[in-house]
């Protein structure tokens, strides 16, 4: 299992969506489509929108291998993401910093790729956004850490620069994952 986290803004989305058209074909590596309480045409991830209602049902009937909340909204990752796994498959997932101890209970191993971008080019972006102000963005950014922490085998991404050089590293990491170059 792969985690793909980092801070709003860094281009989690953006990296994945390019490892996914790579990886197009590979019937040994697997993108997780999340379960989100969020419509599903709220642009993003192509993810599964659910009401609150539906996502606690889904839980509580076993639904998910990993659950978070963060920013107001339900995160799920379906447990059948387990049945891939069992086949040896490589299974790549959007996840969040604070849900990896949950992961880590999850699935072993776990690689995290975290991906990061610098202050200033986070700020940019999410003003791009325009879901925040930029003093309430420079604020939330102060706050944050980029760094993950705990005990887990993790390649960091800088993606301050050009997507592109960026994307490359991702899928140079899941090649090596692959190949056996790196933990499974």
């Amino acid at each position: 299992m792969v985690a793909v986290v980092g801070p709003s803004g860094a281009g989690k989305d953006s990296l994945i969506h390019i490892a996914k058209a790579h990886f197009a074909g590979r019937p040994e590596v697997d993108f997780v489509r999340r379960v989100i309480t969020r419509p599903t045409d709220a642009g993003g991830e192509a993810h599964l929108g659910v009401s609150t209602a539906d996502f606690s049902t889904l839980k509580e009937g076993g639904a998910f291998a990993v659950d978070w909340d963060a920013h107001g909204l339900s995160y799920g990752i379906p447990a059948a993401v387990h049945e891939k796994l069992a086949l040896g498959h490589l299974v790549i997932a959007n996840g969040s910093r604070s849900a990896l101890p949950h992961f880590a209970r999850a699935f072993s191993p776990l690689v995290v790729v975290n991906v990061t971008a610098s202050p200033e080019v986070l700020a940019e972006r999410l003003t791009a956004r325009g879901r925040e102000s930029r003093a309430e963005i420079l604020e939330r950014l102060k706050r944050g850490s980029l760094a993950v922490d705990g005990d887990y085998d993790v390649v960091d991404i800088d993606n301050s620069g050009l997507l592109a050089d960026a994307g490359e590293k991702l899928i140079a990491t899941l090649e090596d994952i692959l190949a056996g170059r790196r933990n499974r």
